[in-house]
Formats: structure tokens, sequence, C-alpha cells
């Protein structure tokens, strides 16, 4: 068990909150895992317990316990993993269609998560668990670039990448309609649905804002499918799911937004016997881009599209090829 560590608050130092010294002095641990920590008596204050808001005026001693990280409750699974890079404080991954991010109800098992704990062996806490930390999400059938973290330090300087809309997000979306214009933006609140529980909508009370650029990369007019690339500037759940089925452009292949049903009234047989391989929303995570936690250097990575949706993408363009279908 390590011993608890000891330091004084500067006698020349103006008055501060205890909560605010500690978390300029470990940047390793979060504000709320420092309040945990001064509410369970593991910080004393001359060796007496105290509260995170106590002024320190200068000479007192402070003991803090930090306890080891405890194993997480989900398990280590080996599962194969598509590396796109790895370092001691992330690792950005290629995640496939089908992957749950984070183990939930009804996923405990077979996640991304799963994965990681398996294949990390450097993994130093989060939030003081030994497992992953998991920045951003992507949805279940939704495929692409996603990074993790391995430690608190390198966890917070990314949210706050993430928080500040500084990360590169490009997405590929195959969507059912034609658009107006060939780009725009949607800037429209993202919360729960009111009245469905699965689904998230702008019509709600309590949705944060949420923001996406679109530009239409392929028009295939006759089939009524257009191919999109969405910049995220915000990163709320389903986010390029509800935009663009708000504007009557759904996802090709979404079952929740709409996208699955406006399939079956394409004509061409073998395209809808295509899009009916597709494991859900036609949508791929092809771009992120960030600075490193640690070096500061910006890394930008990129994916292929998956087997099935390439599939589909390949189909439409040679099929639209002669005559050549510029978009309008």
């Amino acid at each position: 068990m390590t011993p608890p560590q000891q330091l004084t608050y500067p006698d020349d130092r103006d008055a501060e909150r205890l909560d605010s010294f500690l978390a300029e002095r470990f940047p390793d641990l979060s504000r709320s895992q420092i309040k945990k920590l001064i509410d369970s008596q593991q910080v004393l204050l001359d060796g007496t317990a105290t509260k995170a808001s106590q002024k320190l005026k200068g000479g007192e001693l402070i003991e803090i316990d930090i306890p080891e990280p405890e194993p997480t409750e989900a398990l280590p699974e080996d599962i194969p993993l598509t590396i796109l890079y790895e370092d001691h404080d992330l690792i950005v991954v290629d995640k496939a269609p089908g992957m749950v991010v984070h183990p939930a109800a009804g996923h405990a098992h077979g996640t991304l998560v799963n994965a990681l704990l398996h294949h990390c062996d450097d993994l130093a806490g989060i939030g003081g668990e030994l497992r992953p930390g998991i920045v951003h999400r992507i949805d279940k059938d939704t495929s692409g670039v996603l990074v993790a973290t391995k430690n608190d330090q390198s966890h917070q300087h990314l949210a706050a990448q993430f928080k500040a809309h500084t990360v590169k997000r490009r997405y590929l979306a195959l969507i059912c309609g034609q658009p107006q214009h060939n780009s725009g933006t949607i800037d429209q609140p993202v919360g729960r649905h009111q009245q469905h529980r699965k689904k998230m909508s702008s019509n709600t009370r309590h949705g944060k804002r949420a923001v996406t650029h679109w530009q239409v990369l392929q028009r295939f007019p006759s089939d009524g499918l257009s191919l999109v690339e969405c910049r995220l500037e915000t990163g709320r759940t389903h986010q390029i799911r509800v935009h663009l089925s708000e504007m009557n452009l759904p996802l090709a292949g979404d079952p929740l937004y709409g996208g699955l049903s406006r399939l079956k009234n394409l004509s061409d047989t073998k395209l809808r016997a295509l899009l009916q391989q597709l494991p859900g929303q036609a949508l791929h995570a092809r771009v992120l881009g960030f600075e490193h936690p640690n070096s500061g250097k910006y890394m930008e990575f990129s994916s292929e599209l998956p087997q099935a949706f390439a599939a589909v993408v390949d189909y439409l363009e040679k099929k639209y090829a002669d005559p050549a279908q510029p978009v309008r």
C-alpha cells in the first residue's frame, strides 16, 4: 500500500481553496475525484478532516492518500481490433460496425472496452479504475475512427479538446433523398425524445446545442440517394442521424429514424439487396484529428469504408459513371 503523500501550502502564496490547490498539484486527478477524496477523509489538513472549500492561508500540512486504481467491472475479452495508432497515452482504433463501445444493459460483453482491457497492458487508470478512457462514442452500427485514453491526464486533455470543438471529425453518410442545396449547417438542439425513449430529437425540453455541417459529395437521383460528408462541431448522441432525418433525409438503413423503411421503395433489386447487407445506418466516422495530449503534436487518422457500405457506394458509382451524374 502506498503511504499518504505530504505537502505544505507555501507561506508566500495567496489564500486558495484546498480543492483548487490539489487540482494544480495533481493534474491526473479530476475535480470530482479530488472532492471524493476530501469527502471520504482521505485528505487531511493538519491532521484533521476538512472540506473542499477550505481556504489555505499558508503553512498548512496536507496529507493525501490516493488509492491504487481498482479493476473495473468490465472483463477483458480477446476480441480482434484494428489498431491505427497506440502509445502509452492513447490508442486509436478503426471500430467495426456492430460493435458496442461501452458495456451497458443488454451489452455486457463483446464491447470495445472489453477488447481494450484485454489488449492494453499499460493502463494507468481513469477515474480511479483500471479501464480505458472513452472520450467520445460512436453508435453500435456506425463504423470508423475512435480514440481512447490510458490515463487521467490524457483523458482530461482530450476531453477538453472535444469540449472546445477543436477535434476534427468527418463522417460519410448515405442518405435517402436529394438535398435542395449542396451544403449547409444544421444548428438544432438534440436531446431525449419526449415519447420514444430510445430516440433523440430536436423537439425536446432539455436538448443541448448541436451543430452539423454537411456537404453533398455525390447524388444518385434516380435511386433517391445521396452521399454526404458531415463535419461535427458538437457530438451529441445520434446527432447526425437526428439532424438529417428531421430534414426528411434519413440515413439509408437507419431502423430508428426512418431510413430502413425508405429502402423498400427502391426499384433496383440489386441495390436493395446490397443495402440490406448493411448492419444498420450507413454512417462511417472517416476522419479524426486532434492534438496529442502529451506532445501537443497534431495527429490525424482516417478509415476506409467497411465492406458492406463500400459495396453499396461502388455499385452506385459504377451505375452513374456513364453518363456522369454531376452534383447539382
